[in-house]
């Protein structure tokens, strides 16, 4: 009798019995109809886009209800997030920031909900506590986004968001006693303080009208804040009453001298670029960029010329050199010539530059004279990323952070003068790097484009098709993916799953040229891209379809989301987080316009239009097809891809594919939370272990706990 009870358990908690006994949220549906030039395409559920209406927040409700009661039912989820927290549970530091003779350096013990920023006196110092964002609520929900030091080290200027919210504010203490200060701004978003003289300039928004969380951002507008003012008295510095959709932004260099506006508009590349000298400011400002189409942006000051980083006629981007006095691009002069790496980032200290390029996705550090010689390379331990190098020009040190698939973030100390880099601080993770191997492939797309991908995995691991394998990806904005740890992805690495990243185009990983080929018109390459690395990982059995997993958030999710309705059997797990599923509407939202130099808008024409709808995740659902078991995430804060994406998304998934199909097609909405950025601690565990729970449930897998 004991026999046939375990046999019937084990019997009721396989995936197809679970799956088979969801019953899905029946919501209402709507009869709206547009017409996009003669085509006409229902959006039944679009009062899904109102998330304070009463029927969203019911609909909400009973989704999250329905997923939860399946996640409950996993009989390893609890172990999943207990090892989870086991793993995290080590003290966490970035690499230090200096400020006069004092450094600022964020750490979390190990389970904190948000990271504390430390200050010390000197580099022996003892630090003490400056801002603690877990005292700013009681759900640790408040986060630390972004700090400033003034140039002369006597103010810092902090924002802080709620909820994940891109909204922020802005708050000033004194660096010398800690003192917070009465200086409060509000309605700041994607920026910060830029300090000048005896205040900041920031950017913000004019407070929304209607809800805060959905209203498109429209008229930024520059203010000057003079520390002590109230935000009321904050001066008017620029403003475009005839441009809604463009932001802007000003800064100035270390010296002061110089102010640097910038500016960009939804549906264009680049920026434009205008120069302020301060000690002739009836010059106004002056036209340096003015068209759109190129990155361009002012490295530093120094001995009368300006140095200046820019893909103009250079799309791996070069550094240039101009007189003060005439910076027009006339006047420029090729300092460092565009090379086969890409160039990503410079910074100008202790009269020389450090270049950060990146060749095949992996990064490369130089250090150039003023007058564009090569000095020599910084020795790194092995290919990675490097962060940091930041510091002030007048410094002779700096600080940065290495880390690879295998090899946890340590900071590093570079002394530019004897060009000799000193451990600082090493990882305290647990984590044995013999254990595991990271690689990286070359495959062919679709159109015989070659396209890089690493692969992580256990070493002595069998390649026979058996292998549950996790592909990552994003293909946008010409961001790019390159090797990082991660203390999260530990789980799956030692329980036999292959982890895969592939760099699609659309990124930055081989300059603007890559970042145009997955852009508009040819946002296909993107999809088929990610397609052709998961047909190569199952032709060479690192994995089978049956056992593989897709994930991406962001433009990530609507990768995902299209390949997931492109092609149903490419995988058995599809992993949407935060996604643009919306193809035809994301434009309307906060400050979804912007995107629209990546994707054209279903306004622009009617190619663009049929192009979009021709992918468009919600639009390209269909009736009678079997979708692989999807586990859709966003979170009721999220005010940069509304979570409406989200929910239509997973309404129209259970609406057309839930009757027939056999794997579960849900999704998971966090409350109190945003995009990602500024999530506590337990909330990112907890929703890894949900996510994590429902992977290895659906591909058969049991973990090792």
């Amino acid at each position: 009798m004991k026999r046939f009870i375990i046999a019937f358990l084990l019997f009721i908690l396989t995936p197809a019995i679970l799956s088979a006994q969801l019953k899905y949220p029946k919501p209402e549906k709507g009869t709206t109809v547009d017409d996009y030039f003669g085509v006409k395409v229902s959006d039944p559920y679009r009062w899904m886009e109102d998330v304070d209406a009463s029927k969203t927040k019911e609909w909400v409700e009973d989704e999250n209800k329905l997923t939860f009661d399946y996640l409950q039912k996993i009989p390893y989820r609890d172990k999943i997030k207990k090892r989870i927290e086991e793993i995290w549970n080590y003290p966490k530091y970035s690499s230090p920031q200096k400020a006069g003779n004092h450094y600022l350096f964020y750490k979390n013990d190990g389970l904190q909900p948000q990271s504390v920023l430390y200050i010390q006196e000197g580099i022996t110092g003892t630090p003490r506590v400056l801002i603690d964002p877990n005292t700013l609520s009681t759900d640790g929900t408040v986060a630390l986004n972004g700090i400033a030091a003034s140039f002369d080290d006597k103010y810092l200027a902090y924002w802080t968001a709620k909820s994940g919210s891109d909204w922020q504010d802005i708050f000033v203490l004194d660096l010398t006693t800690g003192k917070k200060l009465d200086d409060h701004i509000k309605w700041n978003k994607f920026g910060g303080a830029s300090w000048y003289k005896n205040g900041f300039f920031y950017s913000r928004f004019d407070e929304p009208k209607g809800n805060e969380l959905t209203a498109a951002n429209e008229f930024q507008k520059v203010y000057y804040h003079k520390i002590g003012d109230s935000q009321s008295l904050d001066e008017l510095i620029y403003e475009d009453k005839t441009h809604p959709k463009r932001t802007h932004d000003i800064g100035a260099t270390e010296d002061e001298r110089y102010l640097m506006l910038y500016i960009s508009e939804a549906g264009q590349k680049g920026n434009l670029l205008f120069i302020k000298d301060t000690k002739n400011s009836h010059r106004g400002w002056i036209p340096i960029v003015t068209e759109f189409g190129n990155e361009t942006g002012v490295i530093e000051s120094e001995g009368g010329q300006l140095y200046i980083q820019t893909n103009i006629k250079a799309p791996k981007n070069k550094v240039v050199s101009t007189d003060i006095s005439n910076p027009s691009q006339n006047n420029w002069h090729d300092l460092i010539s565009e090379d086969k790496n890409v160039l990503e980032n410079v910074s100008l200290v202790d009269g020389k530059l450090l270049c950060r390029y990146m060749q095949d996705a992996s990064h490369h550090v130089y250090l150039y004279n003023l007058e564009g010689k090569k000095i020599r390379e910084v020795g790194l331990p092995t290919f990675g990323s490097v962060f940091g190098f930041g510091d002030k020009k007048k410094d002779t040190e700096v600080f940065y952070t290495f880390t690879s698939f295998t090899y946890p973030p340590s900071i590093y100390r570079y002394d530019l003068r004897a060009n000799t880099s000193t451990l600082f601080r090493r990882s305290e993770v647990k984590f044995d790097p013999d254990g595991y191997e990271a690689k990286q492939i070359f495959y062919p797309s679709k159109d015989g484009t070659r396209i890089p991908m690493f692969i992580v995995h256990k070493k002595g691991l069998k390649f026979d098709a058996t292998n549950p394998c996790y592909l990552y990806g994003y293909g946008g904005f010409g961001i790019s993916l390159t090797p990082s740890f991660s203390t999260l992805r530990l789980i799956l690495l030692e329980n036999g799953v292959v982890f895969a990243m592939p760099n699609l185009r659309g990124g930055g990983e081989y300059g603007e040229d890559w970042h145009d080929a997955g852009i508009k018109l040819h946002k296909q390459n993107v999809f088929d891209d990610f397609i052709a690395a998961a047909d190569y990982l199952c032709d060479q059995q690192y994995t089978s379809h049956d056992k593989l997993a897709i994930a991406g958030g962001s433009n990530g999710g609507l990768l995902v989301g299209a390949v997931m309705t492109e092609r149903p059997d490419i995988c058995k797990v599809a992993l949407p987080a935060v996604g643009v599923m919306d193809m035809l509407r994301y434009h309307k939202f906060t400050i979804g316009a912007h995107w629209a130099s990546d994707y054209g808008t279903s306004d622009d024409n009617k190619e663009m239009f049929e192009y979009l709808y021709h992918y468009s995740p919600l639009q390209n659902i269909r009736d009678g097809v079997h979708y692989p078991a999807t586990l859709v995430s966003t979170a009721d804060h999220d005010d940069r891809v509304v979570p409406a994406h989200s929910f239509k998304f997973a309404a129209t998934l259970q609406e057309k594919g839930g009757a027939l199909s056999t794997n579960p097609l849900l999704i998971r909405v966090e409350t109190k939370a945003g995009h990602g950025g500024g999530k506590p601690t337990a909330k990112i565990i907890e929703e890894t272990a949900d996510e994590y729970a429902f992977m290895f449930y659906n591909l058969g897998m049991t973990p090792k706990y």
